[in-house]
């Protein structure tokens, strides 16, 4: 986990003040969470949305952790919610568990994805060969797996596979300083760790700006899929390699944009959107 902690740890400070608040009552908080900010600070209290949010708004736990119902990546941007009271707590808890909410986002994937739309059904675990990240688990891996012992790679490289959905729709294929991009809208159905980082180069079309499962990330390469398991359309090395130099140091292209719900207390329905700053 070092390297997770050691990311975590570049972690940019926000203040209370600096709050992007999109709604706001007695029992919830939704606000715009920027890019290079943790949701939760981890265990080593870095630098967090949830410890500015606590500090502005209090809850009746008066515990920062119980504002906690999801989260987003450090470097995702976009739409997160916090319960404010015991009763928001348990309800929204309850609606992400059943998978009643509805979040969508928007990214620039490297290449021009050929269909319009479509769903990627791939199902994801552990990856033991580049801890702690995930790929695409397949059959080979999961034979694998038998050899290992649990004292030497840790429980959580040996837990099953998730089953894994994400939905896409194309809604502009671009040219990004001459290259080729196209901005999608993802649906994550199941809402797994990194799953649409490994979903998008599953596929062949990362992520752009993606440094962990992008081109010569971090992660296993494809999402951890043989080249020749790739699609046509799938963006060249040449393409994501040229993608990949120009938004160096550049914020990835992901962002939670909106954002559908039942008020946890009210029984209202909600619906919040907010625009990616890409």
């Amino acid at each position: 986990m070092s390297k997770l902690q050691e990311r975590d740890r570049a972690s940019a400070p926000i203040s209370p003040d600096d709050i992007d608040v999109v709604f706001e009552d007695e029992h919830i908080v939704v606000v715009n969470k920027p890019c290079g900010v943790l949701t939760i600070p981890g265990k080593e209290d870095n630098p967090s949305l949830n410890k500015a949010v606590f500090d502005r708004f209090g809850s009746e736990s008066g515990r920062m952790d119980k504002m906690v119902v999801h989260r987003l990546g450090m470097d995702t941007s976009g739409l997160v919610i916090f319960a404010r009271t015991n009763a928001a707590l348990r309800e929204l808890n309850s609606l992400f568990r059943t998978r009643k909410v509805t979040r969508k986002y928007e990214a620039l994937v490297c290449g021009h994805v050929a269909q319009d739309s479509g769903s990627i059904d791939l199902p994801l675990m552990r990856d033991y060969e580049y801890p702690p990240y995930m790929r695409v688990s397949t059959d080979e891996h999961q034979r694998a797996l038998i050899a290992l012992n649990q004292e030497e790679v840790g429980k959580k490289i040996l837990e099953s596979p998730k089953e894994s959905q994400t939905e896409y729709v194309v809604v502009s294929r671009e040219d990004m300083d001459g290259n080729d991009v196209s901005r999608l809208t993802l649906t994550s159905i199941s809402g797994r760790t990194h799953q649409l980082n490994v979903h998008c180069a599953a596929i062949g079309h990362p992520i752009v700006g993606d440094t962990v499962y992008g081109y010569n990330g971090e992660a296993a390469a494809n999402g951890g899929l043989d080249e020749s398991a790739l699609p046509e359309d799938k963006a060249s090395a040449e393409l994501q390699q040229t993608i990949a130099s120009a938004s160096a140091g550049k914020p990835m292209c992901v962002h939670a944009k909106s954002i559908s719900f039942r008020h946890p207390v009210t029984k209202e329905d909600l619906s919040f959107d907010c625009s990616a700053p890409f």
